[in-house]
């Protein structure tokens, strides 16, 4: 029998849950600009988020949550990223980790639970805090600078994470270090938010998703529980990918910049229905190399489309999926929707580049698919490696 997990259905009728995300969108679409203009973090859309019931979207029905798998999960991201990708992308993160714990051997069941029952009853989420200032992205290889001592009593944990999104409202770290034995591992250890010695760093000033609150995180001999300790091997044994949690990761990632592009596409229709220049007397909609420029822009929306509701409905159906094939999505579907993006401002010139109109911040936003992991120049070249025989 498949669970209802692994099918990505929820405990309660799909549309409830849809419905509940299309509520919210409107407030935190009206919010987004000025927390775009201030670099402020949108707490209300996590009090809101967590009243609907949607932190625990992704948390196992046995635990209380909804159960929702990758595909419905990535409908509500896409929601959500259309309105405000900044609180998607840190809902993304949160939503990822609840479906890893649920499905990796390696989380403590304790802990598990833990979290998943805090996640129900109120405004908790985590995030994995992974890059480091000098280590960049783990994907990329290297062992992290953060330290955990073993001491009798507990891990004391030293280092500083950058880019850790969502960090102003956080409960729970899920950090990486390795340790300081004599032949180190490396791995993941569960740190509460606000310990002793922890403090964040508002670096954030960035120029697309300026309200994610991706700061820096320090710690300094933090102390925490010898049982935080949740995965923890030789680095050798890392080097094979985590499939699931790279996949979700890219299926999640994807719905949101593809939102972005389609926030833009709708602001750009009205724009080309209501503009009139007066050299034309008609509306530019009436122009055949605008409906061409339109018409471009929904076909790549269009794939799309297909591309996350195929690969995240696999990955409930518990089908083999490459880490190749997840990078793929990624790269197509985000390039996809930074093509998007710049064929409407191809289309609006001055207004779509004006402060007073969301498109620039659309576009701004958008192009930070780029660089989140897997970046497109790995993935290129992870295929013609592999293409070579390599």
């Amino acid at each position: 029998m498949v669970s209802s997990i692994a099918k990505g259905r929820v405990g309660h009728s799909e549309p409830d849950y849809i419905a509940r995300a299309e509520a919210l969108a409107g407030a935190f679409a009206a919010r987004a600009a000025e927390h775009d203009r201030t670099g402020s973090f949108p707490f209300e859309n996590f009090r809101e988020l967590s009243d609907a019931g949607l932190l625990s979207l992704t948390v196992p029905a046995a635990h209380g949550g909804a159960g929702a798998g990758a595909q419905y999960a990535a409908r509500v991201l896409g929601i959500i990223g259309k309105a405000d990708p900044s609180t998607a992308l840190v809902l993304s993160m949160h939503y990822i980790n609840h479906l890893v714990m649920a499905r990796s051997p390696t989380w403590p069941a304790r802990l598990s639970r833990k979290l998943a029952r805090e996640s129900v009853e109120g405004l908790a989420l985590v995030n994995a805090l992974r890059v480091e200032p000098e280590l960049g992205s783990p994907a990329r290889g290297g062992l992290p600078a953060t330290i955990a001592r073993r001491t009798e009593t507990g891990w004391r944990l030293s280092g500083h994470k950058i880019y850790s999104t969502g960090s102003p409202i956080l409960k729970w770290y899920v950090v990486w270090a390795r340790t300081d034995e004599a032949e180190p591992r490396v791995g993941q250890f569960l740190v509460s938010a606000g310990l002793p010695g922890t403090r964040i760093v508002e670096t954030w000033d960035h120029h697309g998703l300026r309200a994610s609150g991706s700061h820096d995180v320090i710690f300094d001999d933090v102390v925490i529980p010898l049982d935080a300790e949740i995965d923890v091997r030789k680095p050798a044994d890392w080097r094979a990918p985590d499939v699931a949690q790279a996949t979700v990761h890219t299926i999640f990632v994807a719905a949101i910049y593809d939102g972005v592009a389609r926030a833009a596409r709708d602001w750009l229709v009205a724009f080309l229905k209501q503009r009139v220049p007066a050299s034309l007397g008609a509306p530019l909609a009436t122009l055949p190399r605008v409906q061409e420029i339109l018409g471009a822009i929904e076909a790549r929306l269009a794939v799309n489309a297909r591309l996350i509701a195929s690969f995240a409905g696999d990955f409930d159906d518990g089908i083999a999926l490459s880490a190749a094939e997840s990078n793929v999505i990624k790269l197509t579907v985000t390039n996809n929707a930074i093509t998007a993006v710049e064929d409407a401002l191809s289309l609006t010139g001055n207004h779509g580049l004006s402060r007073a109109n969301p498109l620039e911040r659309h576009y701004r936003d958008v192009l930070c698919g780029r660089v989140h992991t897997p970046q497109d120049d790995s993935t290129r070249a992870g295929l013609g490696r592999a293409a070579l025989g390599l």
